[in-house]
């Protein structure tokens, strides 16, 4: 076989993200999860644990909330990961915020204001 050694957990994690975005879109039935928007996911080499980044739309208590609600939803997502993977062993699902948007805003907002001042300063 041709292929990289390292290509099957990105693989691996790529089917996860589609599975739990679906699961998320048509199963989940927790009212703490809100707006939630799977970003990524990654796999250990071994495949015992998924990481999955979502990213929540709301304050800071919507995200807590919605955190509380993947996490007690995580072994139905399990379940749903290994009913759609051929899988030795299903990995464990945990869920983690994704806080790149709220990054790249504050960059934005550091940038804003050193024009501003560079501006003022000419």
């Amino acid at each position: 076989m041709n292929r990289t050694p390292g290509r099957r957990p990105q693989r691996v994690a790529e089917a996860i993200r589609e599975a739990v975005a679906e699961f998320l879109q048509s199963k989940a039935r927790d009212p703490r999860i809100g707006m939630v928007t799977v970003t990524g996911a990654k796999v250990t080499a071994d495949l015992k644990r998924a990481v999955v980044a979502v990213m929540v739309h709301g304050d800071e208590e919507a995200k807590a909330q919605s955190l509380k609600g993947l996490a007690h939803a995580a072994p139905a997502v399990r379940h749903t990961i290994g009913s759609r993977l051929t899988l030795k062993t299903v990995p464990e699902v945990v869920f983690e915020l994704d806080r790149e948007e709220e990054r790249a805003a504050r960059i934005d907002q550091l940038l804003a204001q050193l024009r501003h001042e560079g501006g003022a300063a000419t």
